[in-house]
C-alpha cells in the first residue's frame, strides 16, 4: 500500500506535478488529488491504484513500507538506482569517471 504522504514525496523526488503523474499512470487528475487528499492510506479502485503504482516503480520509486529496512523503521520513498533513461528518454552519456576506466 502506498499513503498519501508517500504519493507526494514521490512526485517530489520525480519532480513532477499530478498531472504528470496522472499521464504516466493512465488515470485522470482529479484521481491523483483524491488519493494524494487521503488521510493516511491511499484510496481509490483497485486498477487505479496498480497504475500508480507501477507508474512509479517503472519511474525508480521504491516505497519503504512500514517495518522494511529504515533507520528509523517508518515509512518513506527513495529512488532505486538511477533507470536507464533519463526523463527526457534517452540514454545518459557516461560519466567521465566511467570513460576512464574503458
Amino acid at each position: 500500500m502506498i499513503t498519501a504522504a508517500q504519493m507526494r514525496a514521490a512526485r517530489a523526488l520525480l519532480g513532477i506535478d499530478q498531472r504528470q503523474l496522472a499521464e504516466r499512470a493512465g488515470i485522470s487528475v482529479p484521481t491523483v488529488q483524491r488519493m494524494e487528499a487521503s488521510v493516511d492510506v491511499v484510496r481509490g479502485n483497485v486498477e487505479s491504484l496498480m497504475r500508480l503504482l507501477a507508474a512509479l516503480e517503472s519511474a525508480g520509486i521504491e516505497l519503504i513500507n512500514e517495518g522494511a529496512a529504515s533507520n528509523d523503521g517508518g515509512r518513506g520513498v527513495r529512488l532505486k538506482t538511477r533507470p536507464l533513461e533519463n526523463r527526457t528518454g534517452t540514454s545518459p552519456a557516461p560519466s567521465s569517471k566511467a570513460r576512464s576506466r574503458s
